[in-house]
């Protein structure tokens, strides 16, 4: 198979030093160079266009915005963000992945090389996973060395009777790889009156809050990170924060959100898994379940208890997708009602909230 071809653009000497190692190690990757801005790197690309391009946002000459939507207009290409964990870096590295970056990584202020070294397994995994990515569409990370696969029941034990429906709804989304676009897209095409909306979108640390805060400048529907206690309100949207697992809960009449700590499912947290369960817990037949645009199979077991405890149940077609392997794995599982199209999204959603059933 032929190797995947990577370029590094960053204005840190060190930082090009030891991707450009890190990467180089692997069999699977060639490195065609390192260039210290955005200007060298498109001279570098007119000899020889690379598979995956890992760059930094915050650049000399040129930004990385510009840069990224440059490369989008004339050859969309997987892009892999290399980004510090600074609150102007979130903001940012949240417009890059708007503009068509697929992937995070990231890095802190200080000690920058003895993290690369120790994320080097992420970082190979990113690239390998960018690769895959269908870029007509144009951010899952499979870990490596891979750790222990856990399921839902480590946060929460499955749903044992479903509930009654009612006319309370609620509309639970799983998304990663390419997520970000595909649920802009949903979110900005929302009236202001819609069902609650919880969403699990894969995302490290420190940059869902940045993410939650772009939506709310952008849609009609008001837009936050959840944080525990948060009650699910028609016309809102909560965002599952990067880092830790979200679930759906129920008291009285009202939905609200539990924000917990707990071990990786599925090799993320939040994990879409957890987020179904407890919305098949919690909701039963009141609820919408969306699987997205992503890799891996995260959300497939939950979709499907679901779907069992009588809640409708949607996924997003291959043809929309960025990477087709959640909602592929979901229509495997038996978890998946109905297949639709990006497009047709927001308007099953606004048509959901007004049926009574």
């Amino acid at each position: 198979m032929a190797r995947i071809r990577v370029l590094i653009v960053d204005d840190s000497a060190v930082i090009r030093q030891v991707v450009t190692q890190l990467l180089s190690a692997d069999p699977g990757i060639e490195v065609l160079g390192a260039a210290a801005d955005p200007l060298i790197a498109m001279e570098r690309m007119k000899k020889e266009w690379p598979d995956v391009l890992v760059m930094d946002v915050e650049m000399p000459r040129m930004d990385g915005i510009t840069f990224l939507r440059r490369i989008m207009a004339e050859r969309p290409t997987p892009v892999i963000i290399c980004s510090s964990l600074t609150e102007k870096g979130a903001q940012t590295t949240i417009e890059a992945m708007s503009a068509g970056a697929v992937s995070i990584i990231t890095k802190p202020k200080l000690g920058v090389k003895q993290f690369l070294n120790d994320a080097s397994a992420d970082l190979v995994a990113a690239v390998k996973s960018a690769a895959a990515v269908n870029p007509r569409r144009l951010a899952a990370r499979p870990v490596m060395p891979v750790p222990e696969k856990h399921s839902a029941d480590v946060i929460l034990p499955a749903p044992t009777r479903p509930m009654l429906k009612t006319t309370e709804r609620v509309v639970v989304i799983g998304a990663s790889t390419g997520g970000t676009q595909a649920l802009e897209y949903v979110l900005t095409a929302l009236p202001e009156v819609v069902p609650g909306i919880v969403i699990v979108q894969h995302m490290p640390e420190k940059f869902t809050e940045a993410f939650a805060q772009r939506l709310d400048g952008l849609c009609k529907v008001k837009v936050k990170e959840a944080a525990s206690n948060d009650r699910v309100l028609p016309g809102q949207a909560l965002i599952a924060p990067g880092g830790r697992h979200t679930l759906l809960r129920l008291s009285g009449a009202r939905y609200y959100v539990e924000v917990t700590d707990g071990p990786l499912v599925n090799r993320h947290r939040p994990s879409v898994d957890v987020l179904f369960r407890s919305a098949a817990q919690a909701a039963g037949a009141n609820a919408l379940g969306i699987i997205m645009t992503g890799m891996g199979d995260d959300g497939a077991r939950g979709m499907k208890e679901m779907a069992t405890a009588g809640a409708a149940t949607l996924a997003q077609d291959e043809q929309s997708c960025v990477v087709f392997g959640m909602p592929k794995e979901a229509i495997r599982h038996g978890g998946v009602q109905t297949v639709v199209s990006l497009d047709e999204i927001p308007g099953l959603i606004v048509r959901y909230g007004r049926s009574l059933g």
